[in-house]
């Protein structure tokens, strides 16, 4: 089983990032900057993501659902990915990604798309 890491594509408010990083600080996050995959497509973002096990996190409820769809409707599978709508709160969202993080298994997200907050 392992743990839960996550991979915020570009247009994710970097906000996100630094509370979830401040409330967990050993949660494995991960810009796409960081991962030198900036500026790529979102099927680029997410065959990267699928080949390092990375849960990717989106504000891009259209065409980055789009993309996961059509992944895995051509039978190409994918860590997961939760999709994040631009008026959710900061703390909200960490605090998601926290619980996800400390009770869960990356295992479980496998071929998911999932609204955050729950």
């Amino acid at each position: 089983m392992t743990q839960p890491r996550f991979l915020a594509d570009e247009d994710l408010r970097h906000g996100i990032v630094l509370a979830a990083r401040r409330m967990q600080p050993s949660m494995s996050i991960l810009t796409v900057q960081e991962a030198d995959v900036r500026a790529s497509s979102d099927d680029v973002v997410l065959e990267f993501a699928a080949t390092q096990g990375w849960l990717v996190l989106s504000h891009d409820v259209n065409t980055m659902r789009f993309a996961a769809e059509r992944r895995m409707e051509a039978g190409v599978h994918m860590s997961g990915l939760f999709l994040i709508p631009q008026s959710r709160s900061t703390h909200a969202i960490a605090e998601c990604l926290s619980t996800i993080w400390s009770a869960s298994t990356l295992e479980e997200w496998h071929d998911r798309i999932v609204y955050l907050p729950f």
